[in-house]
């Protein structure tokens, strides 16, 4: 199913519409509006959100987006932008900033959320305790990734066995990602007070090697772990991700036939997608947000492969993040950064899930 710049028309009509919040989900899941949503296009959430990034859904349905350089975190509710915190330690540049978002998954508890940001000589992941829109007890639980004018990674997510994952970048140091002691162009994984677990492969932090850009992390019922990586040139990637696997940056870029190396389940042309965040349904099917494509990618588990991926949504230009939400699937554009800018830019849409 195809939606094309017909959406965008009918995302003009609905900009007035909100979404009710919704009552609290189970531990690791995320609410949904009732079904009020208009079947018809999208209904919009937010507007004139400046360089977003990422976004998370609170127990109570509200969501929080960071802005990157603004250094900013933001909530959402009822169609509205009800709290702007300033995080702190963040220096924005380049493809830095503030990015990656994770709540813990005992949020609802604890209160807990975890912060992928660009600060004075490093990326970090820093946790705070978020209460009543202040980011309080700020907490450094993983420092020391390279940082650069591109090339950052950023993605954050709390993985079906309570670890938290990281997607790197190599920092424009292409060498680095084939460096296991370096955390740049790799996966990361850590436990959610920066420990690092037993069962790692290299008894680091690193999970997988060989990235040059990982923005899209997720997993599906089976526990199988789907990431989105930024090619150079010629191909970008959809990979399954293995325990100490080597993804092959810089010897090899899209599918390759090296001995010691993984080949991706898909790969795109970089005119046609420069994937950044994914989302991934219990059975599989994977969602996966293009910049530089200005389009929602849509791919299945299809036995031990992946279906030929088929176009579900554009006209809305780049889009850095989309996110499966009970029947809907929120979609963060990103135009004020490298694109065209429209009236209202950028946005956060909910659609009917494709």
């Amino acid at each position: 199913m195809s939606r094309t710049l017909a959406a965008l028309a009918a995302c003009a009509v609905l900009a007035g519409c909100t979404a009710p919040e919704a009552p609290s989900p189970t531990p690791g899941t995320t609410s949904v509006p009732p079904a009020s949503t208009p079947a018809t296009g999208p209904t919009v959430l937010a507007t004139n959100l400046d360089v977003p990034w990422d976004v998370a859904v609170l127990p109570d349905g509200g969501v929080l987006v960071t802005l990157r350089d603004e250094a900013m975190l933001v909530r959402v509710a009822d169609g509205t932008v009800r709290a702007r915190t300033v995080v702190p330690g963040v220096v924005p540049g380049g493809e830095g900033g503030l990015l990656g978002l994770a709540l813990s998954p005992s949020f609802a508890d604890d209160g807990l959320l975890y912060l992928y940001l660009t600060a004075a000589d490093d990326n970090r992941v820093v946790r705070f305790r978020y209460t009543g829109g202040e980011l309080l007890e700020p907490l450094p639980i993983l420092t020391g990734i390279p940082k650069a004018g591109n090339h950052n990674g950023g993605r954050l997510r709390f993985g079906p066995d309570g670890a938290l994952y990281l997607g790197t970048g190599d920092a424009g140091s292409p060498g680095l990602a084939q460096d296991r002691s370096s955390l740049a162009g790799k996966i990361l994984r850590i436990g959610a007070d920066g420990s690092i677990p037993a069962d790692n492969p290299f008894g680091n932090a690193v999970y997988s090697y060989g990235h040059r850009n990982v923005q899209g992390l997720g997993w599906d019922a089976e526990g199988r772990l789907y990431a989105s990586e930024f090619g150079q040139n010629t191909f970008d990637e959809l990979n399954l991700i293995r325990p100490g696997g080597n993804y092959g940056w810089p010897q090899a870029e899209g599918r390759s036939s090296a001995e010691g190396l993984v080949s991706p389940a898909l790969v795109w042309r970089t005119s046609e997608a420069s994937p950044s965040g994914i989302a991934v349904t219990p059975e599989g099917t994977v969602y996966l947000a293009a910049l530089r494509g200005e389009r929602v990618w849509r791919t299945r588990r299809d036995g031990d492969a992946m279906a030929a991926p088929e176009v579900v949504l554009d006209g809305l230009g780049r889009v850095r993040a989309v996110e499966v939400v009970g029947g809907q699937l929120y979609v963060l554009t990103n135009n004020t950064a490298r694109g065209t800018p429209r009236s209202g830019d950028d946005r956060l849409l909910a659609v009917p899930l494709p």
